[in-house]
């Protein structure tokens, strides 16, 4: 529903240069096309963020389910790591190989 409200916005901009300004239709265009580009920027970086959020967070539902998950080629599971919830990273445990060990969630398949 954003993506309609944006493209709305650049209409209502088109609109607004095509009464008040005295730019040439070349001019307008170009501006026009200059805004719809920062917009469909916008609106694609806003599905990236996504995707990566709801990767990482499956990863974390991987893991609360006591399942083993790759981080950068090491097996990650809660045998040997604790998750901290605030930054999403594992740390390796006391008394294990990995101790002190920090792997980011977002780092994870």
């Amino acid at each position: 529903m954003q993506y309609l409200a944006g493209l709305v916005i650049v209409g209502l901009f088109f609109l607004s240069m095509h009464y008040f300004t005295e730019l040439t239709k070349h001019q307008k265009t170009l501006v026009t096309l200059i805004l719809l580009a920062v917009v469909l920027s916008a609106i694609g970086f806003n599905k990236y963020s996504n995707h990566q959020t709801q990767s990482m967070l499956n990863t974390v539902m991987k893991f609360n389910q006591e399942k083993t998950i790759k981080c950068d080629g090491i097996d990650v599971n809660s045998s040997n790591y604790t998750l901290s919830i605030g930054t999403y990273t594992f740390i390796g445990k006391e008394k294990t190989p990995n101790y002190g060990q920090m792997i980011s969630a977002s780092t994870c398949e």
